[in-house]
């Protein structure tokens, strides 16, 4: 069973939407997902209420992750999708714990940048594999980032800090297709904004073989994958 956990202490990154997203997209694969909500707010308990068809199995943390966890693996899921509130640093730092791979979501500007510090810190020294990704970023134009995107990722470099090589661009169909109860990915397949949930998941279940199969450092990369050749707007 692999776990996967996206923190931040920062509100406003995309913790929720990134979570809801992937859950969802990969439950649409196949796979057996369990969806905890680590936040009071209760905002993915809330795009998972709106799921007529295909709600996927769902707890809370309000009895620890840890035991929610442990339940998980008894009961035979393929995957876990833990959303993480920015602040109870006692329950973010028991879902990293938990995590195989923990996914830090960040606006790329220097405010975000700034703010995932304590987040990379914990995952080093839970030794936790993890990577940043840069969530609600200017869609790039004409094959090139944007000078934002730029900037944050040569701030990582700098930093020593992984980041995904994709990235989730400010689209308006993560927000509608969460709103009409499925993922980007469960919607029009052709769009942007399902290619890039597709490219994530990609990414993350490369970097999780390969976690499981070699001898990584919690530092190390998490693979870019190519969005498919058709894409719609979105």
């Amino acid at each position: 069973m692999k776990v996967i956990t996206v923190a931040s202490r920062k509100g406003g990154t995309g913790k929720t939407t990134l979570t809801a997203h992937l859950a969802a997209y990969a439950q649409s694969l196949g796979q057996r997902c369990l969806a905890i909500d680590g936040d009071p707010q209760g905002s993915l308990a809330l795009c998972n209420s709106r799921r007529v068809h295909g709600a996927l199995p769902f707890a809370t943390a309000e009895r620890g992750i840890q035991r929610q966890i442990a339940i998980a693996s008894i009961t035979g899921y393929d995957w876990v999708f833990i959303d993480t509130p920015p602040a109870m640093w006692v329950v973010v730092q028991e879902a990293i714990r938990a995590a195989t791979l923990v996914l830090i979501p960040a606006r790329p500007g220097f405010l975000d940048l700034d703010a995932i510090r304590e987040t990379v810190k914990a995952c080093r020294d839970w030794q936790r594999l993890y990577a940043v990704v840069l969530n609600a970023a200017p869609a790039p134009r004409n094959g090139r980032d944007a000078p934002s995107v730029v900037q944050a990722r040569a701030w990582l470099a700098e930093h020593n800090i992984p980041v995904w090589g994709g990235q989730i661009s400010q689209r308006a169909g993560f927000a509608l297709t969460l709103a009409g109860g499925a993922s980007a990915g469960e919607g029009d397949s052709g769009s942007f904004a399902a290619a890039e949930i597709s490219a994530l998941w990609a990414g993350l279940t490369r970097a999780v073989e390969v976690a499981q199969t070699d001898e990584v450092t919690p530092d190390a990369a998490l693979p870019a994958a190519s969005p498919g050749p058709t894409l719609n707007a979105a």
